[in-house]
């Protein structure tokens, strides 16, 4: 698939650890921001990805942008975006157009870091203009409470 948008990153939170983007068609914007792990969300797989070992952790999770995704698996991955975010390591969430798939899963990782949905709704929107407007993936994600920094 060839994107008509440039790459941008949408950094998601202060630290500038948590991404979102359209398609990839510019690696150097991601290695320059020390991106190290991709979540690629959309139809392809990213053309370009570096295939040097222990260069970077890319995921590859196709989801629509329709109805909910299986859910235990987008908290399984915003489980080990936090992780990794509390680690020191920057990630970034993409998918085609960069406004509802990649958003669903950054505030699912920010709900993992302790910030309520509906925060992280706001929060997606204020960062990315015209993030989710898919309805179905904003009312799930505003419902989501922010889990405890004890949790574990």
């Amino acid at each position: 698939m060839t994107s008509l948008l440039p790459t941008q990153l949408f950094p998601i939170d202060d630290d500038e650890r948590l991404f979102i983007s359209p398609l990839i068609s510019d690696w150097s914007l991601v290695h320059d921001r020390g991106i190290e792990v991709i979540i690629d969300l959309e139809g392809d797989l990213d053309q370009g990805v570096s295939t040097r070992p222990g260069h970077l952790l890319y995921i590859y999770h196709h989801i629509y942008d329709e109805d909910l995704p299986d859910l235990a698996r987008m908290r399984a991955l915003a489980m080990l975006g936090a992780h990794l975010i509390r680690s020191g390591q920057k990630v970034l969430a993409h998918c085609g157009m960069g406004f509802n798939r990649s958003a669903l899963l950054a505030g699912l990782i920010l709900t993992e870091l302790g910030v309520d949905g509906s925060a992280a709704v706001e929060r997606l929107r204020e960062r990315r203009p015209g993030a989710l407007f898919n309805e179905r993936f904003a009312e799930y994600l505003a419902s989501v409470k922010g889990r405890s920094p004890y949790a574990g």
